[in-house]
């Protein structure tokens, strides 16, 4: 799916604040791929195709991210082929990064971290008219991938990896969140998502207009946990880019009415979820 065409809700950047800004944008580079689309001596952008994904920003004082508090749990960087996955599979596997995997049967993913301790997984989407859909609810699982699969579609493709390719786009975010119902009040009652899949009161994925998940909250670091604290490593924000000005207009609105702040900034709206996630309202 590219989110691109498409006038539906979606994740478009993630921003990290990083202790070691060198050696966080080598990485992004040289292991996942991404193309640097700018840099400074305290920030660098990073995307595919010319489309920035991710922002990472040296601030001085920080101290390394840690498990107990809200924020990342991962982002997810969207392939547009099978091939693709096939490709940077192995690329990260002669690389001698330690890797997750699973078949959610709407998607097979890859799972790592960066250097800093930030969840990333890297996948493929299945076609739409192949995920099951049940009153409502997508069906996903965790399944074993099909490794070996993979590899041979690497093989038959004989095609060599070489990075991020144009068409690469954040699929979706995964954050800890403190309180499940507080947060779903605030992403599906003042952001107008919708559940797709929700797990007994764990975790909720979240979607616009039928999408397997744009967004998904989970209490996996417990009930009640604190935000991540401003000197803390970690997410920083992540932006939704909206369908047009009118609408960001009627969410704000919305979401002021609902008690949360909105501050104006240039070129977007930053509110907060309950948990103290930053997003960035865009257009």
């Amino acid at each position: 799916m590219n989110f691109h065409t498409k006038p539906v809700t979606y994740v478009g950047e993630v921003g990290l604040k990083v202790l070691d800004l060198k050696e966080m944008t080598r990485f992004y580079k040289e292991v996942i791929g991404f193309e640097v689309l700018e840099e400074t001596e305290s920030t660098a952008v990073l995307g595919a195709g010319g489309h920035a994904l991710l922002k990472l920003e040296a601030v001085e004082g920080l101290t390394p991210k840690q498990d107990r508090y809200a924020g990342l749990y991962h982002f997810a960087i969207l392939l547009p082929d099978r091939k693709e996955l096939a490709k940077i599979l192995i690329h990260l596997h002669n690389s001698g990064i330690r890797l997750g995997s699973s078949d959610h049967l709407v998607s097979e993913a890859l799972y790592l971290s960066d250097p800093e301790g930030n969840g990333i997984e890297i996948y493929r989407d299945r076609e739409p008219e192949e995920w099951n859909w049940n009153g409502g609810q997508v069906d996903m699982a965790v399944d074993p991938i099909d490794a070996q699969g993979l590899v041979q579609t690497a093989q038959e493709a004989g095609e060599v990896w070489q990075g991020m390719p144009a068409g690469t786009v954040m699929g979706h975010i995964h954050l800890h969140v403190s309180n499940l119902p507080q947060a779903q009040k605030f992403y599906v009652d003042g952001l107008g998502f919708e559940i797709v899949t929700s797990m007994g009161g764990q975790a909720l994925f979240l979607a616009d207009q039928k999408y397997h998940h744009h967004i998904g909250l989970n209490v996996w670091n417990g009930i009640g946990i604190p935000a991540l604290p401003e000197k803390e490593a970690g997410l920083n924000y992540y932006t939704l880019v909206l369908e047009d000005e009118e609408k960001r207009s009627r969410l704000a609105e919305h979401l002021q009415t609902m008690g949360a702040e909105i501050t104006e900034h240039e070129n977007y709206l930053e509110t907060t979820d309950p948990s103290g996630n930053h997003i960035r309202l865009t257009v």
